[in-house]
């Protein structure tokens, strides 16, 4: 089965898990079944819309044995059992307001 490595931030909605084991033949099936093993991460991947994030303001940017998936197929890219994705969430550094990773997408910023 693929192995979806978390960022520590996270981690409080995997049970402190820091790889987690999901079933998929694709990238975006494997991030279902994350979300379906632990529906607490949905808020920080998906927008309300159910959209994977991709906003010009926040982004989950994810990387499968080291190469990006925007680079690849996207989340229709394809699986197999050894290979590792990575997620990383990213924020324009002067633009974010200071948006924490324990905030669910779209949540309001600080003042």
């Amino acid at each position: 089965m693929p192995t979806i490595r978390i960022p520590v931030p996270l981690r409080q909605y995997t049970d402190g898990q820091g790889e987690v084991k999901v079933a998929g033949a694709t990238a975006g099936a494997a991030l279902e079944d994350l979300t379906t093993q632990y529906p607490d991460l949905r808020g920080y991947l998906y927008d309300d819309q159910d959209d994977f994030v991709t906003t010009a303001y926040e982004s989950i940017n994810v990387l499968l044995n080291a190469a990006d998936l925007r680079e690849l197929q996207g989340l229709d890219t394809p699986l197999n059992n050894t290979d590792r994705l990575m997620i990383l969430r990213t924020w324009p550094a002067t633009i974010s307001g200071g948006q924490q990773w324990n905030q669910p997408v779209g949540a309001a910023l600080p003042e």
